[in-house]
């Protein structure tokens, strides 16, 4: 698989591998793109010639993508559906030309990166405050997790079925993991997804899916049960998913493959197969070849199996670093963030700053679990997220995951109100499904969780507010609490 991405393209050119209703529409693009991109390219001068690529074609945001890439070319991707306050907040930190563009029809601009480096590919990503910032990779960096994947899961030809954004990483490796093994793609809105238009994809291709998107498949309708069996695996990620939803998939024999992953590693660095999730397993799945991760305490010091701490990954296909969102990514050091003298991110063997024997560097993440004695991963919660109760520590994730599998609740938050008696109480923000009682709700929660982690306080909404990236805020979810309560002041 060591091949360029330009060697790679010209051995595909006119492969029909791409499952979509356009086509040959994204050779097209591409013939019509690959001239434009050199011309711009070679007019930048000394500056390095940057994309921003804010596409919402798929087809077409893949082809300019390719493009641009190829040409060697710094590209950044770009949410098309970012308002105003996000395309500020870009704009600071690319410089974008956005009334004009490379291609009239096309939504692709000049920019400028600072320090920008030819190959380079930006890829966004965001904490709970929603501030956009972009994790800085190469064609190095993704073809290793593409490796890693086919490695791990037995395949040397992918086929994959994505309906997920090509400007979120869990989309984009999809198109390379098919591009670089010579497997077919079918690329799809899941809008239409949902209205059960299945696209032909060979047999034992791959799924992947968020929580939310799985649950709204199998509430449709029965249709969708025999097309998800059919896959090798359903590759599940980007947030907790729910105990019922799980043990649902389970009964119904779904081939759900648990991931742990991110946009600073490329994806998936650790999975579970699917036989061993139609086992019983819960956990995130071991670690792919390409990567290593172990647990480590607030001081640097290994955990054993089965004590939790903050994660620690390994990987030859981690980020260069971050542009933008004022945070700062640093691998391969003693600290990569900044966590004091105990070193726990270098401290491999006694040696401290090392790398990995695996050749990657290592990463602290925000991510607390524990790898149990078969060397699986589970995840707990966030450290940034941890609250302390009554000297107690509380992952929020926890009790949340506890109150999706009520099935009466389809979101949730567990925010931490300021108490003078607790240091924090509990407060559970919920979306409720069904027309339960809260206090039916709280009662069931008891035989579930230690009374510690038990919610004081109790708020029904009708939605939770969203990062840009339409994750959870925890932030605002906090805020809207103490606002309801009275307590913004």
């Amino acid at each position: 698989m060591g091949q360029t991405l330009t060697a790679l393209l010209q051995a595909r050119w006119g492969d029909d591998w791409l499952i979509d209703p356009s086509g040959q529409r994204l050779w097209w693009c591409l013939e019509k793109l690959i001239p434009v991109v050199a011309e711009y390219r070679e007019g930048c001068g000394s500056h390095s010639p940057s994309v921003l690529i804010a596409e919402p074609d798929p087809v077409q945001f893949l082809a300019t993508c390719l493009a641009a890439w190829s040409e060697g070319c710094t590209v950044v991707l770009a949410n098309p559906r970012w308002g105003r306050g996000e395309r500020q907040q870009l704009q600071a930190v690319v410089d974008s030309a956005w009334g004009n563009p490379l291609v009239p029809s096309m939504a692709a601009y000049p920019c400028r990166v600072p320090e920008g480096q030819p190959g380079q590919i930006l890829i966004p990503t965001g904490g709970s405050s929603g501030q956009i910032k972009f994790a800085v990779h190469s064609w190095e960096t993704l073809s290793v997790a593409v490796e890693g994947f086919c490695a791990h899961v037995g395949v040397e030809h992918v086929h994959a079925y994505c309906v997920l954004p090509l400007f979120h990483v869990s989309g984009l490796m999809q198109a390379l993991r098919v591009l670089v093994t010579g497997g077919q793609l079918a690329l799809q809105p899941y809008g239409d997804l949902k209205r059960a238009e299945f696209l032909p994809l060979p047999p034992g291709g791959f799924l992947s899916l968020v929580p939310t998107q799985l649950q709204d498949l199998l509430a449709l309708n029965g249709e969708f049960v025999p097309w998800l069996r059919s896959f090798r695996a359903v590759l599940l990620g980007g947030a907790p998913a729910g105990k019922s939803l799980l043990d649902q998939a389970q009964a119904l024999g779904i081939p759900v493959a648990l991931t742990y992953g991110m946009t600073e590693a490329a994806a998936q660095v650790a999975t579970l197969l699917p036989e061993e999730f139609l086992a019983g397993n819960r956990s995130s799945g071991r670690p792919l070849p390409h990567a290593s991760i172990r647990v480590f305490n607030d001081q640097g010091q290994a955990q054993p199996l089965g004590q939790p701490g903050r994660v620690v990954i390994w990987a030859k296909s981690l980020a260069q670093g971050y542009l933008g969102g004022g945070g700062e990514m640093v691998v391969g050091s003693a600290h990569p963030t900044g966590m004091g003298d105990g070193g726990c991110a270098g401290d491999v063997d006694g040696v401290v700053g090392s790398a990995h024997p695996t050749g990657g560097e290592a990463f602290v993440t925000d991510d607390v679990g524990y790898l149990d004695a078969g060397g699986y991963l589970h995840i707990v919660g966030r450290s940034s997220t941890k609250l302390i109760t009554g000297g107690e520590n509380v992952f929020p994730e926890e009790i949340e995951a506890a109150l999706l599998a009520t099935g009466a609740v389809g979101e949730a938050c567990v925010v931490g109100l300021g108490c003078d008696r607790w240091g924090q109480q509990l407060c559970a923000l919920v979306v409720m499904d069904d027309a339960m009682p809260l206090h039916d709700l709280a009662e069931r929660l008891r035989s579930q969780l230690a009374p510690y982690k038990l919610p004081k306080q109790w708020i029904l909404v009708s939605d939770l507010p969203k990062t840009a990236q339409g994750k959870l805020s925890r932030p605002q979810s906090l805020a809207l609490a103490q606002r309801i309560l009275g307590m913004d002041f």
